[in-house]
This record gives C-alpha cells, structure tokens and sequence, in this order.
C-alpha cells in the first residue's frame, strides 16, 4: 500500500502554509530587534560623523591656540634678483639687500681635444685634491681633513673611462664630455659652490693627452683652462658686508632666508611681515568647521514635525549636551585680551541656527591689531579660565569629549555594546525559531497523517453502506 509523502495530500490540510504563517508571527520579535539594530548602526554611523567633526575643530582650535601660529610671516621682496623666505622665529621689518657677485663652482676644460670620446687618452696618475685658492691662485690650502684621490690610468682608459673613474672617486669634482665639431674634451666641475670647494689637478708619469689635464697655477701648471673659479656669494644687508659658500643666505636675519640669483644695480627692498592671510584663512576655516559640527548636531536631534520623522539622535543626552557646551562657549567673555571681550568683537557672530559667520569688516579690523587678537584665542593662564583664550578652551572641550572615558567615546562604545547585545538576543532567538519550526512541522504532520487515516476509514465505511443497500 503506498505512503502518503506529502503534507496535506491526504488530509487536504495547507500544513506548509499554516506553518508558515505561525513561523511569520513567532518571527515577529527578531524583526523588531533586527529593526532596532539598524537604528542603532546609524545612531553609531552618526555619532562618528560628530566625533569626526569634533576632531576637525579641535585641530584648528589647537592651531589657534599655539603661540608659535601667530607668529606667521610672509617676506616678499622688490626683485627676482633676491628670493625670500620667512618663518615664525622671523621679526616684521623693512631690509635693504645689495648683491655683488653670487656663489660659483670651478670648472676646467681640458687643454687637449680628442678625435672623439672613445679615443686614447695616455697613462699615468691624476689626483685631484679639494681646497681654497688664495688671491690670484698664488696659494692653494688643501682642505682639513684632506680630500683628495689618486686615479690610475692606463692604455685601455679612454675618454669616457676616464670621465667614470674621476665620478667614481667620490670627491667633489665631476665629470663630463663637451663635444663638437673639432671633437671631444673633458669638462671638470666642483659639485659644490664656494671658495673652500676649489680642486688642483696633478699628473704624475703621464703620458698623451692626460698631460693636458693638469692644474695648479701656484706651481705654474695650467694644461687645463679654468672656465670659472670657485667663488663664494657676495652681498650687503643695510650696508653690511656678507658672504656665502652657496647663494642662499640662511643665517644671517633670523627666520629670514634670501636667494640670490642675478647681481644688482639697485638696492632691492625686502619686506618681512606678519601672515594676516594664513591666519585669517584659518579662522575662517575655524567657523566653517563650527557650523558644520553645529548643523550636523542640529539635523541628528531635531523632529521633523511634517514628516513626522525623528532625528537618529533625537533625545540623545550626550549629544544635547556637548551641543549645549559648544553654545555656551561661544558666547561667553573672556579677560584673555584688552580690546576684545567675546569672539563677536572678534567678528565672529553666531546666528539663530547655531552656525557661526565671519563679519568680514570686524575681522579685519581685528587682525590690524595682530597681538590683542592673538591673545583672544592662545592666551593661556593656569590659575583663571576666564583669562584663557577661545583657540585653547575649545581645544579643551573637545578634548574632553574626545578622550578615553569622554562623551562621544563612551557614547559610541555604548551604542557598540549595545549592538552587541542585540544581535546576541537575535542569535539566541533564531536558535529557538528553529526549534519551534520543527515542533510546528511535526505536529501539524501527525495531524495529516491522522486525518488522512479518517478520510479513508470514512471512504470504506461509506462504500460498504452502499454495497448493503444494493444488496
């Protein structure tokens, strides 16, 4: 006799179709919770948008509040001639800059002109010795601790052997090849610029046109040519005298660093001044990164009374409260400077939506009085908070909130615990779910066996009642 394998076949009962709507209500709770789970995922999501922006505007209050920021200077000068550069240490005043003869390397081309740079170039030992020419290249005082290098040349060296042997030495000469249409001729050059970086060259035993190399006009050797002597930078800063081994004058105005790059006929005015245009842009970066942070918080918290729509962080009293500080703060006076009491005076104005503008027409007229405005933000006093500057006690704040055990740390380890929990509670609650569908599954089965067992006693009785009354 064949089995009935099928739920319902027999009896007629949907067994799958009640099972599962029974399934879809003892579902119901793990929806919930999976619900309140992507709540909390984008309360995380929006409190690390917050702390995000918390952290940008500490960063420009810790600029704000640093003494060395507002020391800023920008240099300019009146010619290309006189390149510069300032920095924090640089003071603000007017120079008057003179440039006699900039810094040179010496060069030497070679006497002889070989066929090409493959040619023979003889035998022998050129040595190449680093040091300082006296006046007129009477003198020559080899460098302490000596720098020189012997190079040994054979009959296999060419032109361009001898080039990569000078190279390979490591001493402060180069090498090259100049080549034209009478031939090829080695070209050496100090790598460095200044008088200590001057170079004789000997020849010992040599032969060919390695004997063309040598240089050394205190002992009356002049196989090369001297292109261009080694010479330091000359030039006068209100009317003192300067030199440089290189064409850069680093040390010689505090924070201030001149490049020369062509001699002059004139004075070249070179101005220092404070950075107004750094620190403006930075203030008024300050106020974006403060609006941005104060209508983030604004759209998170707020209930949308058309759309009947709370904010993720509706009601959040961590998030209320850090909002309620940044607002204080800004309004509140300090003793930090004597001719601005509050950031408004400053020009910085907050609006009724909490963002904070820029009054173009004050801030200008603030930063005109550069050391007053300096000590509105980075003052700093270890007794009195009331005679900190704005720069540092928002620093503070948001360093509060920031740090380990603060109110956007705690509150988005809270959320993550949270989250955690949750999905713990739907883990545990599936595992019940599975059970539960299999109860289901297996009662509702016997109940189609047994119903199909009383559909077929009831077919059989009803065809015997038949067969008797035929009979």
């Amino acid at each position: 006799m064949a089995t009935i394998s099928s739920a319902g076949i027999g009896s007629g009962l949907d067994v799958a179709s009640i099972v599962s709507q029974l399934m879809a209500i003892e579902r119901q709770p793990k929806t919930d919770l999976a619900t309140a789970a992507t709540k909390i995922q984008t309360q995380i999501s929006e409190v690390g948008k917050i702390t995000s922006a918390v952290s940008k505007l500490r960063d420009l209050s810790s600029k704000l509040s640093s003494s060395t920021f507002w020391q800023q200077t920008t240099a300019s000068s009146s010619s290309t001639a006189v390149a510069v550069t300032s920095s924090s240490s640089a003071l603000a005043a007017n120079y008057s800059v003179e440039v006699q003869q900039l810094a040179s390397s010496q060069s030497l081309l070679a006497g002889q002109t070989f066929t090409s740079s493959t040619a023979a170039v003889g035998t022998g030992t050129l040595t190449l010795e680093m040091g300082t020419w006296g006046t007129g290249q009477t003198t020559f005082a080899s460098r302490a601790p000596a720098a020189t290098a012997s190079i040994t040349i054979d009959g296999t060296d060419t032109v361009e052997t001898l080039r990569d042997k000078i190279n390979a030495a490591g001493l402060g000469v180069s090498a090259s090849i100049l080549t034209d249409a009478s031939g090829s001729r080695l070209v050496m050059r100090s790598k460095e610029t200044g008088e200590i970086n001057g170079f004789r060259v000997s020849v010992a035993g040599g032969t060919g046109g390695l004997t063309s190399l040598g240089f050394d006009p205190s002992t009356g050797v002049t196989g090369a040519t001297q292109k261009t002597a080694a010479a330091n930078s000359k030039a006068t800063v209100d009317g003192v005298g300067v030199t440089s081994a290189s064409n850069t004058l680093a040390d010689v105005l505090d924070g201030v660093s001149m490049t020369l790059t062509a001699l002059t006929t004139a004075p070249v005015s070179v101005k220092v001044a404070g950075d107004t245009e750094t620190i403006k842009k930075t203030l008024q970066d300050f106020a974006t990164a403060y609006t941005d942070l104060a209508k983030l918080i604004s759209t998170d918290t707020k209930y949308d009374a058309a759309a009947k729509k709370a904010g993720p962080l509706q009601g959040d009293g961590s998030i209320i409260g850090m909002q309620s500080r940044l607002r204080s703060l800004l309004s509140a006076s300090s003793t930090a400077s004597t001719a601005f009491k509050t950031m408004s005076d400053a020009g910085f104005e907050q609006q009724r939506d909490g963002s904070l503008t820029v009054n173009a027409t004050k801030l200008d007229k603030a930063l005109a009085n550069l050391p007053q405005l300096k000590a509105l933000f980075s003052n700093t006093n270890l007794t009195d908070v009331n005679n900190d500057g704005f720069g540092r006690r928002f620093r503070n704040i948001a360093d509060d909130l920031l740090n380990t055990g603060g109110a956007l740390t705690s509150r988005t380890s809270g959320l993550n615990d949270k989250l955690q929990r949750n999905q713990k509670s739907q883990d545990a609650l599936e595992q019940r779910l599975v059970m539960t569908q299999k109860r289901l599954e297996t009662q509702y089965g016997a109940l189609d066996t047994k119903i199909a067992s009383l559909n077929g006693l009831s077919t059989y009785v009803t065809q015997q009642i038949s067969q008797w009354n035929k009979a």
